[in-house]
């Protein structure tokens, strides 16, 4: 049986913030984590996958550890998206409701600066961060990181590209005595380059038990596809699905914007995000998923970082990604909070080989979900058209003289024969449709 929190050292105070969002029991990572931050002084490198509870295994125990007396910025948490900037803010004032005195920002990118450099001249205990957004406060001025006792990189594996670029200039305005906290789902190259680079020679590596928590809950699941039928075979899944909220996941922008619009031609409740988008509709498609206007959220990997919705019940993978670390993060959406979930991933035939390498390096099992038959994609293709035409709003434009025509063709039929007209209209019309691709095919 787990700890309690307040075995871990922490007080009355947060631990009544905690029972305020009925978290009472510490995940392995916080149990791991906590006491570490609380009692010792080393840096830290702690593994552990998306939905672990890695924001309350630092927040916490920074949060505890905050000089009062103190009005300078202390601790400073950088974030790879705004979205997960903006959720570390939200759950660290979450956590620290009964004890207001604690002071916490947020300064990412996307937004107007000039609101954040305003917020800066009030006493500021911790800030979270984007790394550009507080290289751009530093350049101005705006920021005094003097006094930092803490520094947290969180997701740096997503930030790997960006700290290059700005994790110096950071560095060079933050104390060497500064502690290090380092978040990441895998031990890549690249962030152990990283630890070699900004931390400690004395750094403790703490792991979450991933057997029984990176993956607890998630049905990795693939599909092999030939190109053409690829998005009927994804249409059709979704259409098994309908009414559970779902993330796809695609490798770029271009490919996101693709979907997305398919999805809408066949109204499917979607919306698409990713970094291209200006920051207010990206607000905008973020509050209309969470609040359950959309069901479906087509994204890029970074563009999804910061999505912390419990119900989402699958994730697909329309390309598979490009390293393991992505995949842990993409299927890390789905079977949150203990609930179940569903990793699909579509696949070429070419690409099949590459699975045992994601299954020997992240320790889990992929079994082959069976395909529709071309029956079923015909007949699923045939419910989405009968709804593209069951929401499609009625012209107001046309004329009572050629609406008065149409009516008059069509008035001695009943209901039911008017269905089987327009529905053999259908198949007459996608029958041709194949047939031109099958002859294309074939030249």
């Amino acid at each position: 049986m787990s700890k309690p929190f307040s075995d871990l050292g922490i007080n009355i105070l947060l631990q009544q913030g905690l029972a305020d969002l009925q978290i009472s029991v510490p995940t392995d990572i916080q149990v791991k984590t906590i006491p570490v931050v609380l009692n010792q002084t080393e840096d830290i490198v702690a593994v552990a996958k998306t939905g672990t509870g890695k924001t309350a295994a630092f927040g916490i125990p920074l949060l505890q550890l905050i000089n009062l007396e103190n009005a300078h910025v202390q601790v400073v948490i950088l974030a790879p998206t705004r979205e997960l900037g903006q959720q570390i803010h939200t759950n660290l004032t979450a956590y620290a409701v009964h004890s207001p005195e604690i002071s916490v920002a947020a300064v990412c990118g996307g937004i107007p600066i000039r609101p954040q450099i305003e917020r800066l001249k009030s006493p500021t205990h911790i800030v979270v961060a984007t790394p550009g957004r507080l290289v751009d406060l530093v350049k101005r001025g705006a920021i005094n990181l003097k006094q930092l006792s803490y520094l947290v990189l969180d997701e740096a594996d997503e930030m790997v590209s960006a700290l290059k670029q700005d994790l110096d200039l950071i560095i060079k305005e933050i104390p060497k005595t500064r502690r290090t906290l380092l978040f990441t789902a895998t031990l890549s190259g690249a962030i152990k380059q990283l630890v070699q680079n900004y931390m400690s020679k004395h750094v403790m590596q703490i792991e979450a038990d991933m057997k029984t928590v990176g993956h607890q809950g998630i049905d990795h699941q693939y599909v092999v596809v030939e190109p053409i039928e690829k998005l009927n075979v994804l249409m059709h899944f979704l259409s098994s699905k309908e009414g559970q909220r779902s993330i796809i996941f695609c490798k770029t922008k271009a490919a996101v914007n693709k979907l997305a619009k398919n999805l809408a031609i066949n109204k499917f409740s979607s919306g698409a995000l990713h970094g291209s988008l200006s920051q207010g509709i990206r607000d905008r498609i973020m509050g209309q998923f969470r609040e359950g206007f959309i069901d479906i959220l087509v994204a890029t990997d970074l563009a999804a970082r910061g999505i912390d919705v419990k119900e989402i019940a699958y994730v697909v993978n329309y390309h598979l990604p490009d390293t393991f670390e992505a995949y842990v993060h993409r299927s890390g959406r789905t079977a949150r909070a203990g609930a179940k979930g569903l990793s699909l991933t579509i696949l070429q035939a070419e690409e099949v080989q590459d699975l045992p390498e994601f299954e020997k390096e992240l320790g889990i099992k992929f079994n082959e979900f069976k395909k529709a038959d071309a029956q079923s994609i015909e007949e699923n293709n045939g419910l989405l058209w009968a709804k593209k035409i069951f929401k499609t709003k009625p012209n107001r434009t046309i004329s009572d003289t050629f609406r008065a025509d149409i009516s008059t063709i069509f008035h001695h039929l009943t209901k039911e024969e008017l269905i089987e007209k327009v529905l053999a209209n259908y198949l007459a019309q996608t029958s041709t449709a194949q047939s031109k691709i099958e002859v294309s095919k074939k030249k």
